[in-house]
C-alpha cells in the first residue's frame, strides 16, 4: 500500500462534526426552571417551619393552662388541709359556734 501525504486517505471519514450546543434561549429557559424549582423548595421549607411554629405555640399554651390549673389545685389542697388540721385541733374543737345575737345601732 502506498501512503500519501494528502488529507484524502482511504477508509477515513472526512466529515467533521460540530458539537451540538444549546442556544441562548434554551439556556435561559433552563436557568429559569432551575430558579423556579429552588424557589418552590424554599417556600415549602418555609411553610413547614411555620406549621411547626403553630404546633409549638399550641403546645406551649396548653402547658401554661395546665400549669395554671396545677397552681389552682395546689391552693385548693392547701385550703382543704388547713381546714382539716383546724377541725382536728384541740383549741378549735373547744370553741363555741358564733351566733349573731344582734347588731350595733
Amino acid at each position: 500500500m502506498r501512503e500519501s501525504s494528502s488529507s484524502w486517505v482511504r477508509n477515513r471519514n472526512t466529515v467533521r462534526h460540530t458539537p451540538k450546543t444549546l442556544g441562548s434561549i434554551s439556556q435561559s429557559m433552563i436557568l429559569g426552571v432551575l430558579v423556579l424549582i429552588v424557589g418552590l423548595i424554599y417556600v415549602t421549607q418555609g411553610t413547614k417551619a411555620t406549621g411547626y411554629d403553630y404546633q409549638l405555640s399550641e403546645i406551649e399554651s396548653e402547658i401554661s393552662e395546665l400549669e395554671a390549673k396545677k397552681e389552682d389545685l395546689a391552693v385548693e389542697r392547701a385550703r382543704l388541709t388547713s381546714l382539716a388540721t383546724s377541725e382536728n385541733n384541740d383549741v378549735a374543737v373547744n370553741m363555741e359556734n358564733a351566733n349573731v345575737t344582734g347588731y350595733a345601732e
